[in-house]
């Protein structure tokens, strides 16, 4: 049964699967991630941060893509 988004503009009658969305929700949640710090040059951070403003994301979220995307590069090398 298809849902609706109500009551916000710029959307009007868009159709989303809420059991998927519901699934995709539980799967994320599911995954357990282990806090950690990094200390990374400032320099460094301002740039993760305008890469993230550009790309809509928050910089921790495209910093933890990165390490993520790395690791996977360096498996198969």
């Amino acid at each position: 049964m298809p849902n609706y988004v109500k009551n916000e503009k710029g959307y009007g009658k868009v159709k989303f699967n809420a059991k998927a969305v519901k699934d995709a929700y539980s799967k994320a949640k599911t995954k357990k991630k282990h806090p950690t710090s990094v200390n990374l040059p400032e320099e460094v951070v301002t740039e993760l941060k305008a890469l993230a403003l550009k790309m809509d994301v928050p910089y921790q979220t495209l910093m933890r893509r990165l390490i993520v995307e790395g690791l996977a590069k360096l498996r198969v090398a």
